[in-house]
């Protein structure tokens, strides 16, 4: 049996017993609030229950290392629309302790996408199209400063409300522990 049909059996069976219904919200969050995280698996369930965030309370951005890399990129306007459309009033950029961002080795990356069959000569026509594919794919040496970073480019981005607080917090992948690298509320206090 392959994954995908594991995961469709499951899925019948999740609807017809209507184990859903325990998870019933919309799509508005309430406690009004946007998070950046990262993709990390170890983070799935445990940063939310180590926030108290249940079903419906926050709008969840994963990406890798929770870097906000583009200021218009889909990270970003995925925020906006948060704050905009969505109703949230805070945005929390939480990357984490041992994250894989930090270690990221971009030629070992090509070398695997050559093994898995990207051809070699397409990275010369990328670099020639001004594509750097260490710029593109880099990763970071400190988490606290990687959400320093990401914080000032949400913080500084040309449509943000000025009003809203952007957070920076570090989590500990074992434990869930939060700690405040940035408090937006005294960012706002300041301007």
């Amino acid at each position: 049996m392959t994954i995908l049909s594991e995961i469709i059996a499951y899925n019948k069976e999740f609807v017809n017993e209507k184990k859903y219904e325990e998870y019933a919200t919309t799509k508005f969050p309430d406690k009004k609030i946007v998070i950046v995280t990262c993709m990390d698996t170890r983070l799935t369930e445990l940063l939310p229950k180590a926030m108290n965030l249940r079903n419906g309370d926050a709008k969840i951005i994963k990406s890798a290392g929770a870097i906000v890399t583009h200021p218009f990129g889909s990270v970003m306007r995925s925020i906006l629309i948060s704050l905009y459309e969505l109703k949230a009033d805070e945005v929390y950029i939480i990357g984490h302790h041992d994250c894989g961002m930090s270690s990221i080795d971009t030629e070992q990356i090509i070398g695997k996408m050559v093994d898995r069959g990207v051809d070699r000569n397409l990275f010369k026509t990328l670099q020639y199209s001004g594509i750097d594919m260490k710029d593109w794919l880099h990763g970071f040496s400190d988490v606290t400063e990687s959400v320093k970073r990401s914080v000032n480019q949400v913080r500084n981005h040309p449509l943000m409300d000025r009003k809203v607080p952007v957070h920076g917090l570090v989590a500990h992948p074992d434990t869930g522990l939060l700690d405040i690298i940035v408090d937006g509320y005294e960012a706002i206090d300041e301007n």
